[in-house]
């Protein structure tokens, strides 16, 4: 059964934008919604305008019968002064989502002038499903929802259309949001949402609610992630509309067709995902869900609060035009304790040396090794230095560059330690999200995941656990054998804290000591008591 939550109804059939206009040296001059009707010269795209014509908006494309919930919801919605538009429709694999998409975008972009957004999880996968789609009757899709006569201009590089009207509308991407910045959108698609970088919402949920923007998120189910979570808050919030459509609501797609994907090989997991909006499915092609649906049943993502007597390990991922990622680890005997994870893109290496030093003071621990990738070791091109000695001037202490392995032995030492890691629910949540999604590549064409995990926004976080996966020194260690035996020595002797005389390297500071009060002082001092 499909499920619609809308706090306001919507009128029961949609309509063209139709009304008054006006036509001027090839431009289109819209009057006063509604109703909305426009006059212009063929041309476009800068090209001189010859004979005049009428068109209506949507341009030659009507919402199908299950689409109409959505589409007069979104019509009513931009009537209002302002909009402030906020949907979510859940839907199955080729429901037309985007085609609605696109088109609701060409009205609104003629009911206010500003910039629109078309947001897919990447840059690239835009190109390939909406700058480069064609849509079911053969036409290329931005032809369609914006033909030429409504275009003052186009750019192929940026996936950017400019109207007669004012408008702007763009294809973007969730892996480079950031870049965005000043731009300004009044009107943002999220399309496939559950897929795309999270962060991308909290990015732009402040623009939007300065200017009165519309935000319409579309996709299909992908697991309990986000986009889950998002739906879940839409049903219960004022304002918001929310819909999951299944095969079974629409029709379009028959039991035949999921019958033969079936035989072809297709998982239960990715049936009940495509085709029935299932959030409950198994993430299909995941590499560490079923893991870490594991660790929240066994209550092992909660609140972990680091202790101040174990070292701090952290795991990097270096990324070059990037996303560079760390998690913060402290291991108690067999257990692993991920107590915080950081994240950024766009800053210098001075950056994340201040972002440790912030977080040693805010939690009074000490460093342990930096697990850095092998990539730690090329060379700069501006400085000629490699960034392992850019880190360590920077004041990293012990760094050890892992052991390179092959990504498929890296995921594999991710799932041997996995059950023995207990995540902090609140500080890790991004890196935990991204290790839920990390997952085997989809082949659209071929209908079945490839070999390789796919490159996205999960990959970041992903790679520094594999690293902490491969280059985490285990218990049994010479080292950790040596240390344990020292503290055992001092406990027979009645020291009254067990980590008495137990040594460290601060993150660019002198090697520390712990006293007999259990106080860390500098190792010189301790050895005057």
């Amino acid at each position: 059964m499909s499920e619609v939550h809308a706090h306001e109804a919507p009128p029961p059939q949609p309509s063209p934008i139709k009304g008054e206009g006006e036509e001027k040296s090839g431009e289109v001059h819209f009057l006063s919604p509604p109703p909305l009707w426009g006059r212009a010269r063929e041309g476009g795209d800068g090209a001189e305008p010859s004979t005049e014509i009428e068109f209506e908006l949507p341009y030659r494309w009507q919402p199908r019968p299950h689409q109409l919930g959505l589409w007069s919801f979104l019509e009513q919605a931009i009537k209002k002064d302002p909009p402030g538009t906020r949907a979510v429709a859940v839907w199955h694999r080729r429901a037309g989502k985007d085609s609605v998409a696109v088109n609701f975008a060409a009205c609104a972009a003629h009911r206010r002038i500003g910039n629109y957004w078309h947001m897919l999880p990447t840059a690239k996968q835009g190109r390939k499903v909406i700058w480069e789609g064609i849509d079911r009757d053969g036409r290329r899709l931005i032809d369609q929802a914006f033909p030429p006569h409504l275009r003052s201009g186009k750019s192929e590089e940026d996936m950017l259309i400019r109207l007669e009207h004012g408008s702007t509308w763009q294809v973007v991407g969730s892996d480079n949001f950031d870049s965005l910045v000043g731009a300004n959108p009044v009107g943002v698609v999220f399309s496939e949402w559950a897929l795309a970088d999270p962060r991308a919402w909290d990015y732009i949920r402040p623009i939007l609610a300065e200017n009165g923007g519309w935000a319409l998120f579309i996709y299909t189910a992908r697991g309990r992630n986000h986009g889950a979570s998002l739906y879940d808050m839409a049903r219960r919030t004022e304002g918001w509309f929310a819909e999951k459509l299944t095969v079974e609501d629409t029709g379009i797609i028959a039991p035949e067709i999921i019958a033969a994907e079936r035989r072809s090989g297709m998982s239960e997991e990715m049936i009940r995902q495509e085709y029935y909006c299932s959030f409950e499915a198994a993430l299909a092609g995941s590499y560490y869900g079923t893991l870490i649906e594991t660790a929240e049943r066994e209550g092992r993502i909660a609140a972990v609060k680091p202790d101040r007597t174990l070292p701090v390990v952290t795991a990097w991922d270096l990324g070059i035009g990037d996303a560079t990622s760390i998690w913060f680890v402290q291991q108690s005997g067999r257990e692993i304790r991920l107590v915080d994870y950081y994240e950024a893109s766009g800053v210098g290496l001075d950056h994340y040396a201040e972002v440790l030093r912030r977080k040693r003071a805010e939690h009074d621990w000490v460093y342990g090794e930096a697990l850095l990738p092998h990539d730690a070791m090329q060379s700069e091109l501006g400085t000629g230095r490699t960034r392992l000695e850019t880190l360590r001037s920077l004041g990293l202490g012990r760094t050890r560059v892992v052991k390179r392995l092959g990504v498929d032995d890296g995921i594999n030492a991710c799932r041997v330690i996995l059950p023995r890691c207990w995540f902090d629910a609140d500080k890790t949540a991004r890196g935990l999200e991204a290790l839920r999604q990390y997952s085997r590549a989809w082949s659209e064409e071929r209908k079945l995941f490839g070999e390789r995990p796919a490159h996205d926004w999960s990959s970041h976080a992903a790679d520094a656990f594999r690293y902490l996966a491969t280059g985490l020194r285990e218990p049994q260690d010479e080292a950790f054998e040596a240390t344990t035996r020292q503290t055992r020595a001092i406990e027979e002797r009645g020291a009254p804290d067990p980590h008495y005389g137990r040594t460290m390297r601060v993150f660019d500071g002198p090697e520390m000591a712990c006293g007999r009060d259990g106080e860390w002082r500098a190792t010189e001092a301790i050895m005057e008591e």
